[in-house]
């Protein structure tokens, strides 16, 4: 492998950086790892012992690189990363899936991966444009969930429709839309698809026309509430159907 740059979108690999999300990448898909970085100051520590050991054990190169670490996290104690090469899946026509519309925060996407999985939603979608979901800061906000769900990028809405039919589809949004409570009532097929939009746009409105709007109730003290809440409010709520 050349020289490591710095990350670009355009580059075929991205990092891991931090112990956690360098470990998760080694052991959920060590097909895709390159290397792993180590910072000289951090031998003899017990993560970064783990992380090495696991590298060698699967072949993967582990190096003493401290710039480069610097330069990937933008900081000086990240003792870790992993470099991997960029990847996509192809959706489980049979499971839940939740589906971010033009989001456009690395934090709120991180998080939300990282909610999915921890809810037991393995399959993600995303709508161009959208953040990219192998920028580094995404990657490190996902504390390494990334790398255990399948997520894949489409570049309209109509190309999800045509690769996934027969789904029941929940749009949050207030355009015709019930309460949650509401949505909830009765039997929720897995065979489903949670739709949030944009940070600060949300969904179009043409958006009420794809199955049931749903909104979640709140009072009258704040105008919304912010992206990565409400989805973990609605990722929850409707797996809890699936108990």
């Amino acid at each position: 492998m050349p020289a490591l740059s710095p990350y670009k979108s355009d580059l075929d690999y991205s990092y891991a950086p931090g112990l956690f999300p360098a470990m998760e990448c080694l052991l959920h898909r060590p097909e895709a790892v390159r290397r792993v970085l180590v910072h000289s100051s951090a031998a003899g520590r017990e993560g970064v012992d783990r992380l090495t050991a696991l590298a060698e054990e699967i072949g993967v190169r582990v190096e003493t690189a401290d710039k480069a670490l610097s330069r990937i996290s933008g900081k000086e104690n990240c003792f870790a990363a992993a470099v991997f090469g960029k990847f996509e899946d192809p959706l489980n026509a049979e499971k839940p899936h939740v589906m971010l519309h033009h989001p456009g925060d690395s934090g709120n996407v991180g998080t939300i991966l990282r909610t999915s999985l921890g809810f037991g939603v393995e399959d993600v979608a995303l709508i161009r444009p959208c953040v990219d979901l192998f920028d580094p800061k995404t990657v490190r906000a996902s504390m390494g969930s990334l790398f255990s769900l399948r997520v894949k990028l489409y570049d309209r809405m109509e190309d999800y429709l045509a690769e996934n039919p027969d789904r029941d589809l929940y749009p949050f949004m207030l355009d015709a839309s019930v309460p949650l409570e509401t949505a909830l009532t009765g039997p929720v097929r897995k065979k489903r698809t949670l739709i949030f939009g944009n940070e600060g746009s949300g969904l179009p409105k043409e958006f009420a026309a794809f199955g049931q709007p749903v909104r979640i109730p709140s009072n009258d003290r704040i105008d919304s509430l912010n992206l990565a809440v409400a989805a973990a409010i609605g990722i929850y709520s409707f797996s809890k159907k699936d108990e």
